[in-house]
């Protein structure tokens, strides 16, 4: 007993240490989860593998908890599938590939002196399977270390009633570091499961609960693995029915988990977990007490009419975007606005820009015209996209920049010369490099100071002076004053001449 509380200690810590020095290097060779909302490292279950085996090997290697030869088969089969799923995060292999490697190392497990040669051909299966549907609960911070840290609790109770301790051991030991790993992996994550973790959790607890019900009936058996494994069971039939409905491929990925449906019921990423949680819970106390006898083995049917109906009420959450006419597909991948919005205005204008083109369209600035022969904007690749720059082209583009140079000094001597002489007087709302055309000149009506009769006008200097039809006004400086009547100022003055109407008494003088 005190060593089991050793050794999970010691599993907890060792476990929260390595994934918080995983973390860095991860991010620095670029592992991460790239179907989330933001990349996340992918190398916590590196951490996971690491502290149980190394854990359980160091207690069969001192003594105080030898492995038994199904415990050993086990733990080495399950760092296989482990470094299998290391290669997946690496290089990112096929479905198929790690369906083929678990249950390849489901075979090295099962006992077929006891099973039997069929029932040990269906439980390789059915490991390889839960193995592989374990890794698709991988798609929510938490989620998959919270369904592993139950049912290796369930399935170790199942092991400690079989007076199977070194497997309970193995199974303590493997909650531990799932526990260890959940305080880096709880929302936000700091670090991600990656396959390497989850098929390596799927693996122990699907081979851990065949190993403890070796020797049972099959419908007893039965009774007791599927409530073990109900929701990684429920995730994977949901997922398979949703997508060959929609005629998708069973193998690509797509945000159709019971997380991803959940969160789009409303519920926020950690209380989508604690419900799933809470159902593992229920689910797998159901398959230890019909394991203890408990409970009736039709009592597990009780789980699945629990689970049939939220199934199939899931199934009607649509989590299918259809795809835009000329547009990114939106399921399973995040396009930033940007992107969407140069893709939709390439498609627009019927032709492939690149980004600073398609944002010149948009605002009516785009001033590259178009080759008559392809309708194409010259030099123009696709939206969005970064291909391949051809060889030579920074040499070539340095050489034409240095034959130019004098040009463009010229040109630039002649526009400032250009813009001394005649001022720039851009209009409201034009371009500044652009003029307004001149508006047309219109005659303008007479005023009021040239129309015949009385006024008042003025001058300065010589010659000029101010008169009023009275001979009121002032003149300043010599020879400034008024035409008629008494003028304020000094010197002559001599008035503008001006039409004014005859005089009747100059008429009558005339004659």
């Amino acid at each position: 007993m005190l060593y089991g509380i050793a050794t999970a200690i010691t599993a907890l810590l060792l476990a929260a240490v390595l994934s918080a020095l995983l973390r860095v290097p991860a991010l620095r060779l670029g592992l991460v989860h790239r179907r989330r909302a933001r990349p996340v490292p992918l190398l916590g279950g590196v951490a996971v593998v690491a502290s149980t085996c190394v854990v359980a090997a160091a207690g069969g290697w001192t003594g105080a908890a030898p492995l038994g030869d199904g415990a050993a088969r086990l733990l080495a089969a399950g760092a296989g599938v482990g470094a299998l799923g290391l290669v997946a995060d690496v290089w990112r292999l096929k479905t198929q590939f790690l369906l083929l490697g678990a249950a390849v190392a489901a075979a090295f497990v099962v006992p077929y002196d006891e099973t039997g040669v069929p029932a040990g051909i269906a439980a390789v299966l059915w490991i390889a399977c839960v193995a592989a549907a374990f890794r698709g609960l991988d798609h929510a911070d938490g989620l998959a270390g919270t369904v592993g840290v139950l049912t290796a609790f369930g399935a170790g109770a199942c092991a400690a009633a079989e007076m199977m301790d070194d497997l309970a051991v193995l199974l303590s030991v493997l909650a531990a570091a799932l526990t260890g790993f959940l305080m880096h992996n709880w929302q936000p994550a700091r670090i991600a499961f990656g396959a390497c973790g989850s098929l390596f959790t799927g693996f122990v607890l699907a081979a851990s609960a065949v190993l403890v019900r070796t020797g049972y009936g099959l419908g007893s058996t039965g009774a007791v693995l599927f409530p073990l494994t109900a929701v990684v069971t429920a995730d994977a039939v949901l997922v398979v029915l949703s997508r060959r409905l929609a005629g998708r491929p069973v193998v690509r990925h797509g945000p159709d988990h019971l997380a991803h449906r959940l969160r789009r019921l409303g519920l926020t990423t950690p209380g989508a977990v604690v419900l799933v949680g809470a159902t593992t819970f229920a689910t797998v106390l159901v398959g230890v007490l019909v394991h203890v006898g408990w409970l009736a083995p039709s009592r597990a049917l009780w789980v699945a009419g629990a689970l049939l109906p939220a199934v199939l009420g899931l199934l009607c959450v649509r989590v299918y975007v259809p795809r835009r006419p000329g547009g990114p597909h939106a399921t399973g991948t995040r396009t930033s606005s940007v992107d969407l919005h140069t893709t939709r205005t390439a498609h627009a204008y019927g032709t492939r820009t690149t980004r600073a083109e398609a944002y010149r369209a948009a605002t009516g600035r785009l001033g590259a015209p178009r080759s008559p022969d392809s309708g194409r904007l010259p030099a123009a690749d696709d939206a969005g996209a970064r291909g391949p720059r051809a060889r030579g082209a920074g040499v070539r583009r340095l050489f034409a920049s240095a034959l130019r140079t004098p040009q463009h000094r010229s040109g630039a001597r002649e526009r400032a010369a250009r813009s001394r002489e005649v001022p720039r007087t851009p209009s409201y709302g034009a371009p500044y490099d652009l003029r307004a055309p001149a508006a047309p000149r219109v005659p303008q009506p007479p005023s009021a100071a040239s129309l015949p009769g009385p006024g008042v006008e003025a001058g300065f200097g010589p010659g000029f002076g101010l008169e009023s039809g009275r001979g009121i006004g002032s003149g300043y400086g010599p020879g400034l004053g008024s035409a008629h009547g008494p003028g304020l100022g000094s010197g002559p003055a001599t008035p503008a001449r001006r039409h004014r109407d005859p005089d009747p008494f100059d008429l009558l003088s005339s004659t």
